[in-house]
């Protein structure tokens, strides 16, 4: 059975799940999200508290709150093994920095798999988690984000505020 749960953000409300192993999936837009849970875990999802659902609000509130740069709450990953590659790499991207499309494929396995990389970031079950929104296009474009674009621009602005600050301040994360 998958608990699942709203949370309260800033930037809107979130959906999340999760199995005994960690959260599977944390996305805006949670209208669909309940039937999509379902379908992608081939499992019962009921509305219901679990035990991963508290560390998560703490620490996206600490997120947002510019306390936060990164997420130790334990995650779930279900997906093919280049989803799953795709969506470790992007744990890799620093707080308030980005990269393209283009140099993420570079990255993981070669330039002519740029599209296959934007695919599975448009897959990826656990936003902000899995920092998705750090990867724009190669002329500086925001695109392709399933929390829709403005979001995307206040997450980047957001962290860009945030590491600024640090900076500023001459600390160092």
């Amino acid at each position: 059975m998958i608990a699942a749960q709203t949370l309260e953000t800033p930037f809107g409300t979130m959906f999340t799940a999760a199995t005994n192993e960690g959260i599977c999936m944390l996305v805006f837009n949670s209208l669909p999200a309940f039937s999509i849970a379902q379908k992608r875990f081939n499992q019962e999802v009921v509305w219901s508290q679990h035990v991963f659902f508290d560390s998560l609000n703490n620490q996206l509130l600490a997120y947002f709150s510019g306390k936060r740069k990164f997420f130790d709450v334990p995650i779930h990953l279900v997906g093919t093994p280049f989803q799953i590659g795709v969506w470790k790499a992007l744990q890799n991207i620093p707080y308030g920095k980005t990269i393209s499309y283009q140099e993420m494929a570079m990255q993981i396995k070669g330039q002519n798999l740029t599209r296959a990389v934007a695919r599975a970031n448009s897959q990826n079950p656990l936003l902000i988690l899995i920092p998705c929104h750090r990867v724009i296009g190669l002329d500086g474009s925001l695109s392709g984000y399933s929390g829709g674009i403005e979001t995307k621009k206040k997450l980047l602005l957001l962290e860009k505020e945030f590491a600024d600050q640090e900076q500023q301040n001459g600390l160092l994360f």
